[in-house]
């Protein structure tokens, strides 16, 4: 069954990782999917691995311009927006005493301003177009709770369930189904990066933190991707039509709420 037939969705961020893996998910339920991401280059790369079902679109979420440009350009392509995935994100660490102003102002641009504006161009969209959709964020545990070399982070992710909540009771009378993911820890070149910054601030070698995180997941490893295109895929279709503004966790265990 293709629980996505004819659809069209909008990922930003979809190049790689996370966002890739939802693509692939989102062709195999006969979606049209296009591949937003800043580095235009990887998008059509991956487009092109991905088959005719997929298409890169250039989007630069702290960028106004660009996040009207892409969804003029999914609209030119497929007609109008049925799904929007708010997947590009940025991470970032560093003690309270150390966080710069520049740090700050990258993450919140990108996960939080980047996600606001993206949903908003999308949301007008459908609301012009009349059918409804489905939007869905990309929030963390990290939005749950603090943590204390990932301030920052942290509050950017728990501003994007805020949004969510928000945007889900405004837009629900439009027949748009506002919620979203809070991923665990996820392996990949992602979490590479992150290891190599607790590695710098708690004076571990490379590689130690990611095994720990990965042994203290109640479900036994890390996360991958592909465990979280189940609920991506349940949030982008009709069988999720009664559920509003809600986070899911898919982390393994890791928290409940």
């Amino acid at each position: 069954m293709q629980r996505l037939k004819d659809k069209s969705a909008l990922i930003t961020g979809a190049a790689r990782g996370i966002g890739r893996a939802f693509a692939e998910a989102y062709i195999r339920e006969g979606a049209r999917v296009a591949i937003g991401d800043i580095n235009v280059e990887a998008a059509n790369r991956t487009a092109r691995e991905l088959g005719a079902q997929a298409y890169a679109v250039e989007l630069d979420v702290t960028d106004q311009a660009s996040i009207d440009a892409a969804v003029r350009a999914v609209e030119a392509e497929t007609g109008g927006i049925d799904i929007l995935v708010n997947n590009a994100a940025l991470f970032d660490l560093a003690p309270i005493v150390d966080i710069s102003r520049e740090s700050y102002d990258r993450l919140f641009s990108v996960n939080v301003a980047g996600t606001l504006f993206t949903l908003q161009a999308v949301a007008r969209s459908m609301i012009s177009r009349g059918k409804g959709g489905k939007i869905i964020n990309m929030a963390s545990q990290a939005g749950r709770r603090g943590e204390a070399l990932v301030a920052v982070y942290c509050a950017s992710k728990a501003a994007v369930i805020s949004i969510t909540q928000s945007a889900g009771l405004d837009l629900v009378k439009h027949g748009i189904n506002v919620n979203a993911i809070a991923p665990g820890v996820v392996d990949g070149e992602h979490w590479d990066h992150v290891d190599s910054l607790f590695a710098k601030y708690e004076n571990r070698p490379q590689g130690e933190k990611k095994r720990l995180v990965g042994e203290a997941v109640p479900y036994g490893r890390m996360g991958r991707a592909e465990d979280l295109t189940g609920m991506a895929i349940f949030l982008a279709s009709a069988e999720s039509d009664y559920v509003v503004a809600q986070t899911y966790n898919v982390d393994g265990g890791n928290w409940m709420s």
